[in-house]
Parts: structure tokens; C-alpha cells; sequence
């Protein structure tokens, strides 16, 4: 044997025993590379995607649509809906202060970093919920409404029911992933629709890339979105690990206005270049003029407060029931007509008015006289024994009543601003009505002249509906006064 052969072996042999084991490790970090990016594939969450004209409701592009998949914080969408319509209903106010539970505060983020015990105004929750997506806002609307969020759930299942949303269930306020709690691309575009035509005067807070939650200013997660793709205002982001990264988006571009919607993106990067070519191809396909057709508004008559729960409107007692007269001889129609005391005085003085336009050779000086009776105090109340077999007269004939109300107490009325020449004041009054039909559909309009203007009334209400008139008004940014008998 050569001397060092030996040696010359053994270093070879080294050599082979040194390099085993980084063969082994090169070895188990690609399988491992492997099996995680399996993984990856495995867990990652489902895509769907859908493109709709928002002036006609026509699909333009759907993909995996109507499949049920986590919506994540696009959740918050109909909360917001449904609290839009409690307010709209006058079952909460905007500057309702609304004290924060300990469930409420306990929740995860996003949040705005509520404590327990704290008291906010309700608007300020909105702005939260809708710009910061902020859980803790979200949970605390949802128990200022409903008194629990599990209450609050059930009414957005019935609003999305209501809506066509057939395969969409809501078990949070919020959006994190629970068990049935679950929704579809078709479903959410449907409901971004919604909310744009049937809540314009709040459509706004999405497109708000910074607002003030009362505590702090907050930033927009859709901020990147907004600022990058040309004509987007909107609507709502979302993401947890179960759902990916969610996005209903809507812009507009000359007379078109197009919504897209992502379930299951891959990152935010991804999601809003993935959004940005749906929005594109909406623009592509849409036709530029189309008649528009708004989609009809949810039945939600009941949809409220469950039965047994205060709704936080008002105390007053609508309805005063009056005991029926006592049995005895049969009265005639102008003993009936005396004892009714729900004629409302400006009910009487408009009618009068009116007709003293229509006939201008009507007696003025006892039109005035007639007038001035309906403001003086009112006569007591007829003696059964002594009217009974009386014939009552009108005290002017001038005065005409055109309205009577057997429910007794319309003598209130609202006051929505005060103008400088009459037309503004009448202008306004037609104008408010059609906002509020819901409470000022009898009510009569009138224009009262005083030394500082021209007065814009609304005359011939009950209490209950002057106070609740104006709380739907000031939630919609009207100026509103309920004015009292006398």
C-alpha cells in the first residue's frame, strides 16, 4: 500500500459522512416547502366574484356567486342598513348616548377601543362601523337597537330575507367567523345596491377616507381602493382568516355606476387589483344610457323591537281612549257635533282662510270674529241635562269645519324653519312632506306671517306624532319644533 493511502481514504470517507446530512436537510426543507405550499392551497379560502350595473340590478360577470362563504366585516353592511332604518322609524336617534357593555368592549379588532361603561353617541358608532370597521362599534349598535346582538342577528337575517338575500344568515353583528354565519358574492352585491338607493343621505360615510368617532379620528380600510381607481366611493372591506380578504366596491364614471364584489382574496394587493379589473369590466359592458330601475324597498312592516322590549322613542301615551256616554234619551247630530272637543283650532282658522279666498264676499269682520273665538279658551264642556233636547247652532257660519277627529288631542303642531318670503316657507313645507310622509301625511300645511318672517307649519297633530315627526326630521338633518296647544 502507498504510504498515505490510508490517510487519503479516511479523508474521503470524512468527506462522504460530513455531506450525508446536508443532503438529509436540502432533502426535508423541500418537502416541507412542498407540504406548506399544499397547505396553503388547502386552506385558502374560496374565490367568488360578481360585477352588476347598480342603475338596473344586471349581473354583468358572476363567478362561484351564490355560493355560501364567510363575508367576514362585509357583515357590517347590513348592520348599518338596519340601523339606517331604526332611525328613519324613530326608534333610536342619532344623538342617542349609547353606554358600551362589557361584551361589546371584549371584542377583538378592528376596534375603536370602547371601555365598558362608556357612553357615545349613536352617530359616532356609525361613523366607526362604516370607516374603521371597528367590532366593538358594530356590537354596540347592534345592542343599542335590539337589546342584545343576538336580537339584532335575527333582524338582519329577516332584513336579508326580506331583500331576496335567500342564502344569507347573520349570527353577529360584526362579521368574525361563527358557525351559520354566512352569506354569497350574489347576496352582498345585492346588498351594496340597497344600501346605495335607500339610504342616500348616508351613502356618504363610505367614501370618507378620514371622519372623527367622537374619541379619536379613525382612517378608512378601503383606503387604497378609493384612492387609486378612479369614480370609487365605497362600499366595505373584510377579512378573517376563514373568509380571505373581502371587498363590495362601487364607483361611478360619467352616468354608469358599477359594484364588485370579491370573497376570498389572497391579500389586500391582490383583492383591490382583482376588484379593479371586475370595476373595469362593468364600465366595458355596461351600456352608457339606461332607464334606471331602483330596486324596490324590503318589506320590513314588524321588522322592530321584539315584543316585550321598550323601544327608546318617547314616553308619552299615543292613544287615550275616551269611555263611551252613558246610556239616556238619543242625542241629535248638533248635540254630537257640540260635545266633540278634538276640533283642532288651526284646523279652523286654515279652513276659514281658505275660505275666505274662495268666496271674497265673504263678512271679513265676522270672519275675524270667528277667528278669534278659535283662539280664546274653550267653552266647558256641555250639561248632558240641559242640552239634551237642545238644537246647538254654529256660532259663524263663516267657519268651516273641515276636519274632526275622534281620537281627540290632534291640536299640536311642528314648526320646520322660518323664511323671508312666503314661497320659501311653502316651498319648504311641500318639500319636507315628501321626506316624511309617514307621520305628516294628514297634517295640513300652513305659512304663518309674524314680524321676523314667514313661518313653515305643519297644524292638526296628535302629541305623539309632532314629537315623533320631528326626531325622524332632526335624524335627517331638518330643522323641527313641536309647538304645544295655545
Amino acid at each position: 500500500m502507498v504510504p498515505g493511502h490510508k490517510d487519503r481514504d479516511r479523508r474521503q470517507i470524512k468527506g462522504s459522512v460530513v455531506n450525508i446530512p446536508v443532503v438529509l436537510r436540502a432533502f426535508v426543507c423541500a418537502a416541507v416547502c412542498i407540504f406548506s405550499i399544499s397547505a396553503t392551497v388547502a386552506l385558502a379560502a374560496p374565490y367568488a366574484a360578481m360585477v352588476m350595473d347598480a342603475r338596473t340590478g344586471q349581473v354583468l360577470h358572476s363567478r362561484n356567486a351564490d355560493t355560501k362563504l364567510h363575508p367576514a366585516s362585509l357583515t357590517k353592511m347590513m348592520t348599518l342598513y338596519v340601523v339606517f332604518d331604526a332611525v328613519r322609524k324613530g326608534e333610536i336617534s342619532l344623538d342617542t348616548r349609547v353606554k358600551i357593555s362589557k361584551k361589546a368592549a371584549a371584542e377583538p379588532p378592528s376596534k375603536l377601543g370602547l371601555k365598558a361603561g362608556q357612553r357615545i353617541q349613536l352617530r359616532y358608532l356609525i361613523r366607526a362601523a362604516a370607516v374603521k370597521s371597528a367590532n366593538d362599534a358594530a356590537t354596540a349598535l347592534g345592542e343599542a337597537v335590539s337589546g342584545s346582538e343576538a336580537a339584532f342577528a335575527r333582524r338582519m337575517t329577516r332584513t336579508a330575507k326580506a331583500m331576496g338575500m335567500s342564502k344569507t344568515t347573520f349570527k353577529n353583528a360584526h362579521g368574525l367567523t361563527e358557525s351559520g354565519h354566512l352569506s354569497t358574492a350574489r347576496d352582498m352585491t345585492t346588498l351594496g345596491r340597497q344600501l346605495f338607493y335607500d339610504f342616500p343621505e348616508y351613502y356618504n360615510l363610505f367614501s370618507r377616507r378620514t371622519t372623527s368617532t367622537g374619541v379619536k379620528n379613525v382612517s378608512n380600510t378601503n383606503t387604497r381602493l378609493l384612492n387609486s381607481y378612479r369614480g370609487a366611493d365605497g362600499i366595505k372591506t373584510g377579512y378573517t382568516r376563514a373568509a380571505g380578504y373581502n371587498l363590495v366596491a362601487s364607483a361611478e364614471r360619467g352616468q354608469e355606476r358599477i359594484i364588485a364584489t370579491v370573497f376570498g382574496g389572497r391579500s389586500v394587493t391582490w383583492r383591490n387589483a382583482r376588484v379593479a379589473e371586475l370595476l373595469n369590466m362593468g364600465f366595458d359592458r355596461a351600456p352608457s344610457r339606461v332607464a334606471i330601475r331602483k330596486p324596490s324597498k324590503p318589506n320590513l312592516t314588524g321588522n322592530t323591537a321584539p315584543a316585550g322590549k321598550i323601544i327608546r322613542t318617547t314616553g308619552l301615551i299615543s292613544k287615550s281612549p275616551r269611555p263611551s256616554l252613558r246610556p239616556g234619551p238619543e242625542l241629535d247630530a248638533g248635540v254630537l257635533v257640540a260635545m266633540k272637543d278634538g276640533i283642532e283650532d288651526a284646523l279652523v282658522e286654515v279652513a276659514a282662510v281658505d275660505s275666505a279666498k274662495e268666496n271674497p264676499a265673504t263678512d271679513k269682520p265676522a270672519l275675524v270674529a270667528g277667528l278669534s273665538a278659535s283662539h280664546s279658551s274653550p267653552p266647558p264642556r256641555p250639561n248632558f241635562a240641559e242640552t239634551q233636547t237642545a238644537k246647538a247652532t254654529p256660532k259663524d257660519e263663516n267657519v268651516v269645519v273641515t276636519r274632526m277627529t275622534t281620537s281627540g288631542g290632534r291640536h299640536w303642531a311642528i314648526n320646520v324653519g322660518q323664511f323671508s318670503s312666503r314661497h320659501e316657507a311653502e316651498k319648504m313645507l311641500l318639500k319636507t312632506a315628501l321626506v316624511e310622509l309617514g307621520t305628516l301625511d294628514e297634517a295640513l300645511r300652513k305659512v304663518v306671517q309674524s314680524q321676523t318672517g314667514f313661518e313653515a307649519n305643519f297644524v292638526g297633530l296628535s302629541e305623539a306624532k309632532a314629537e315623533l315627526a320631528c326626531r325622524r326630521l332632526l335624524a335627517q338633518n331638518v330643522n323641527c319644533t313641536p309647538i304645544g296647544p295655545g
